[in-house]
C-alpha cells in the first residue's frame, strides 16, 4: 500500500514535531550507514537542533567526523569542488541529454515513417506519390535492410555446411 505524500510544513505541536524529528534523525543516520556500508565510502552527518539546544550529534563519532573533513579540507580546491555541479551546469547536462533522446526518437520515428512507406509500396501505392527525399531516404532503408539478409543468409548457410 502506497504512503500517502506528506504536507512539508511546520509542525506546530511540540510533541509531534519532536517525534517527527527522532523518527526522521533515525532515518537518516540509518540511510547514511547503508550508504558509507555498502558503498565504501567515508561519511559522516552533523545535526543541528533547536530542539536539543546543546552540542550538535554527530555520526558516526566526533572525531572520526573531524577526520573525515579534515581529509576534505586537505584537498586542492580543484578536487573539491570537481564534482560538485551548478544548477546552470546540471541543467545544461539535463537538456543534453533531453536533446539527445530526442534526437534518438526523431530518428526512430523517421525510420519508422520510412518502413510504413516501403510495405505501403509494396502493397501498391504508385511511387509518384511519394516525396523525393523520401524516396532518397527509403533507398538507403532498402539497402541497410538488404545487407541484413544477405548477413543472415551468409550466417546460415556457414552454420548449414558446418552441420
Amino acid at each position: 500500500m502506497a504512503r500517502n505524500r506528506v504536507k512539508l510544513a511546520y509542525i506546530e505541536n511540540n510533541a509531534a514535531r519532536k517525534a517527527s524529528y527522532n523518527k526522521r534523525k533515525k532515518g537518516l543516520l540509518k540511510k547514511v550507514n547503508e550508504l558509507s556500508t555498502l558503498c565504501g565510502v567515508e561519511a559522516c552527518v552533523v545535526i543541528y537542533s533547536s530542539a536539543s539546544d546543546s552540542q550538535p550529534e554527530v555520526w558516526p563519532s566526533t572525531v572520526a567526523a573531524h577526520r573525515i573533513l579534515s581529509g576534505f579540507k586537505a584537498l586542492p580546491a580543484v578536487e573539491q569542488s570537481s564534482r560538485t555541479l551548478t544548477q546552470e551546469s546540471l541543467f545544461k547536462q539535463m537538456i543534453g541529454k533531453a536533446e539527445e533522446r530526442l534526437k534518438k526518437m526523431r530518428e526512430e520515428n523517421r525510420r519508422m515513417e520510412l518502413t510504413q512507406i516501403m510495405f505501403q509500396i509494396f502493397g501498391g501505392r504508385p511511387l509518384n506519390t511519394v516525396k523525393r527525399e523520401d524516396l532518397n531516404d527509403l533507398c538507403m532503408l532498402i539497402d541497410q535492410n538488404l545487407n541484413v539478409i544477405d548477413t543472415r543468409l551468409q550466417m546460415l548457410n556457414e552454420s548449414f555446411v558446418l552441420q
